[in-house]
């Protein structure tokens, strides 16, 4: 069912739902908070890493009504929806709901929800934050590829250029959190994973300090990093809205928030992101092939952000770095931890025009240093 309920999203999401689809208001009745908490508490026991979920009703709405644009026939990936409160809001909202659940007991519930509607609803037993691990043999749900989830969905690509064929939904875990926005940097820059079928939009609740980092600007030496370039380079960046902590329940046995520290920026709330990869990323000189090599580019440039710009050039560029610097008009005393975005964007893609550029800057030692940062 959610082959047809797919194809007919993508093709069109202005749609309303056929006559008789629309799911019963009774059959996706939200539980009353103290019942959600409940469910969780339940259903959460046992060893397993810290999770957070929407257990309130009035939250949910709120998210739902923060993903700009009528949900109606829009394709969403919700992660880990547990017991299912913001499950049933994406559903009432319209929304053709893919349920990615890694813990086994909320399987079951879900898949009752699923079997009192029209294909509206599927369920994977497959946990997104692991989606397409490295150096891995054979697998077992909830670990899995993309491809294989996709195929077994019956979701096919769609040009780069075209309409934003998925939403994402979901709340990154805490311990993964910068694991995770350095995987899908990569992914998103290497046309891979979920972004192999097209410019998939993120709308996740990260800690406010990574979301500070994600935005932060050359002014902001402390916390300007190369995710902060890499980010805004491949994305629009929106904050949709910011929760406290308190306002998630957790499977913690000692009913513990546990907040994670931040001696940098503030970290009072859970921050919903959207980032949407940019129709024109790849329009010009940058491409899925090269962008492996703007990547070590930025984040060898803010390894120290102190470095004067124009001798990190003249390694790359055979002492061209005065005419580099010329030519996109940067003062020569620039350092690295300077340049906006956009401006390491045009510097890359003018290296590359240049005759001049070797490219064995590569594979200097600081460079072999430079890992994916993730751990899988």
């Amino acid at each position: 069912m959610l082959r047809a309920a797919v194809s007919w999203a993508l093709r069109a999401p202005s749609r309303r739902l056929p006559q008789g689809s629309a799911p019963s208001r009774s059959l996706l009745r939200i539980p009353a908070e103290a019942e959600a908490e409940a469910a969780v508490a339940e259903k959460a026991r046992g060893p397993a890493p810290l999770r957070r979920f929407i257990a309130c009703p009035e939250l949910a709405r709120d998210v739902a009504s923060r993903l700009e644009g009528n949900l109606r026939g829009s394709l969403v990936f919700e992660c880990e929806p547990g017991p299912g409160i913001l499950t049933r809001t994406l559903l009432n909202a319209g929304a053709h709901v893919v349920a990615l659940e890694s813990n086994r007991s909320f399987l079951s519930d879900l898949e009752s929800l699923k079997n009192k509607l029209d294909g509206q609803l599927e369920v994977v037993h497959c946990d997104f934050f692991r989606l397409d691990p490295i150096n891995v043999g054979s697998m077992k749900p909830p670990v899995m590829y993309s491809e294989t989830l996709f195929e077994n969905l019956g979701i096919s690509s769609v040009a780069w250029t075209a309409d934003i064929p998925l939403k994402v939904v979901g709340i990154v875990p805490q311990k993964r959190e910068r694991n995770f926005l350095w995987k899908h940097i990569y992914a998103l820059y290497e046309r891979s994973s979920i972004y192999k079928y097209g410019r998939t939009e993120l709308n996740l609740f990260v800690s406010e300090k990574e979301y500070k980092t994600l935005i932060a600007k050359p002014k902001e030496t402390r916390i300007y990093q190369a995710l902060s370039v890499l980010w805004q380079t491949a994305c629009d960046i929106q904050l949709l809205h910011m929760e406290p902590w308190s306002s998630f329940l957790t499977n913690s046995r000692n009913g513990g928030l546990s907040i994670p520290k931040s001696v940098l920026l503030q970290n009072d709330h859970l921050c919903l992101v959207r980032m949407t990869p940019r129709k024109d990323l790849f329009a010009n000189n940058l491409t899925s092939a090269n962008s492996s090599i703007f990547i070590v580019m930025v984040k060898q440039c803010l390894a120290k952000s102190k470095t004067k710009l124009i001798d990190k050039l003249n390694l790359w560029s055979c002492e061209s770095g005065k005419k580099l610097l010329r030519q996109l008009e940067i003062p020569e005393n620039s350092t690295t931890g300077s340049l906006y975005p956009e401006q390491y964007r045009c510097l890359f893609e003018l290296i590359l025009q240049s005759n001049e550029f070797d490219q064995s800057w590569l594979y200097d030692d600081d460079c072999l240093e430079d890992s994916r940062g993730v751990n899988l």
